[in-house]
């Protein structure tokens, strides 16, 4: 029998990092870069360059492989369903999808579900969204359905005069506006589902969030009450069951003592995900291997922490143009920590790579020391211990 070839959607670092799993398992991984120099092209052998907007583009490329995902979210629903007409098994499908293209529609089937969602509402004009404010209390929060990621498309309304000013927002269709949740953390529950229906969760995490986007990920989240976690857990298999989500999908959730089971479920995301990088070093199943897994609807791998905790770091383009020249000194310094680079161009505030530390849970602080030095001797080129 021969080896499947998957197909991903996306040149980005999520599908670079799918490439080593895939080779690891037998399988081949082809990839529709939107450029010859975007970062899965140098980790596939097999990278077609094309526009995911265009239908033909990506019928021409659905053609050579056996299934296809996606590295994002961002391909148009309606040449998805054209690909599934003609037969092109698309893994998640997009009537499933479409929950983390659109967040009026992920809103939507929360409430239907009966699952824990903050206060929210479509709304079309400034005044509309004054009436929201004024309903729900001042501050809240409005954000484009479609699009936004890492605090784009995200803006906060203080009052009903600072409504009046987001006229410019309005226009090209409705807009979501929620409550402004007070929370005391970001956690994020990440699963994975086949398309005959099996489906396994890692261990809810602390997922810490600096202006927007992930700096660091604890896994499991410390201290978190066992109780909240299970449901947290229970809340993100029940999506995947009732969306039909196939592959990997992450849930990301305010904790919110007090109020409904303990937390209120922020955004979804159907792909490996940031708050997942941890488990390439620090779960028996790494997400990426297991997205491959349920997409060609093989048995999930167990997702236990390797050795009780799990810490990763983000590192975004800084000082150091160099990165490969700041290894020695941060491998030295951090030997047991393992770094992950996405062979992009360092521009400041881009992401460009993460550090895993796994050990013992009694050694978490040192896990996240170890972490973030390595990490910032990389962005900065220069050790942050020996500064002074």
């Amino acid at each position: 029998m021969d080896f499947p070839i998957i197909g991903v959607i996306g040149g980005g670092q999520l599908a670079r990092m799918m490439a080593p799993a895939a080779t690891a398992l037998g399988f081949e991984l082809r990839v529709l870069a939107e450029g010859p120099q975007v970062s899965a092209v140098a980790a596939v052998a097999n990278a077609t360059v094309g526009d995911y907007r265009n239908l033909q583009d990506l019928t021409d490329f659905a053609a050579q492989v056996d299934v296809v995902t996606f590295d994002h979210e961002h391909v148009p629903g309606e040449h998805l369903r054209a690909l599934v007409e003609k037969g092109i098994n698309v893994q998640p499908g997009p009537a499933a999808l479409i929950h983390a293209q659109d967040k009026l529609v992920m809103r939507a089937a929360v409430e239907r579900l009966g699952l824990p969602n903050p206060r929210w509402a479509e709304v079309s004009t400034p005044g509309e969204l004054a009436s929201f404010g004024n309903a729900a209390g001042w501050p809240v929060v409005l954000k484009t359905p479609r699009g936004g990621y890492d605090g784009k498309g995200v803006r906060i309304v203080d009052d009903a005069a600072a409504a009046a000013d987001c006229a410019d927002w309005f226009g090209s269709g409705p807009l979501l506006v929620e409550e402004k949740v007070p929370f005391d953390r970001e956690l994020s529950a990440l699963v994975a589902r086949t398309p005959s229906g099996e489906s396994r969760a890692w261990p809810v995490v602390e997922s810490i969030q600096v202006h927007g986007v992930c700096d660091e990920v604890i896994a499991p989240a410390p201290h978190l009450d066992p109780a909240v976690a299970d449901a947290a857990a229970a809340a993100a298999l029940r999506l995947a069951e009732e969306l039909d989500v196939t592959g990997v999908m992450a849930v990301e959730l305010f904790e919110t003592p007090g109020r409904g089971p303990g937390f209120l479920i922020n955004e979804l995301a159907m792909r490996p995900h940031n708050s997942g990088h941890w488990t390439m070093d620090g779960s028996v199943t790494g997400q990426f291997e297991q997205h491959l897994r349920a997409v060609l609807d093989l048995p999930l791998g167990a997702t236990a922490v390797r050795g009780g905790a799990a810490v990763m770091k983000n590192f975004l383009g800084g000082d150091n143009s160099d990165l490969f020249a700041a290894y020695p000194l941060a491998l030295a310094a951090e030997p047991a920590v393992k770094v992950h680079t996405y062979g992009k161009s360092v521009r400041p505030g881009r992401k460009i790579g993460h550090v895993n530390a796994v050990g013992s849970a009694d050694d978490l602080p040192a896990l996240r020391r170890s972490a973030g030095r390595a990490a910032a001797i990389i962005r900065d080129g220069r050790d942050p211990l020996k500064e002074n």
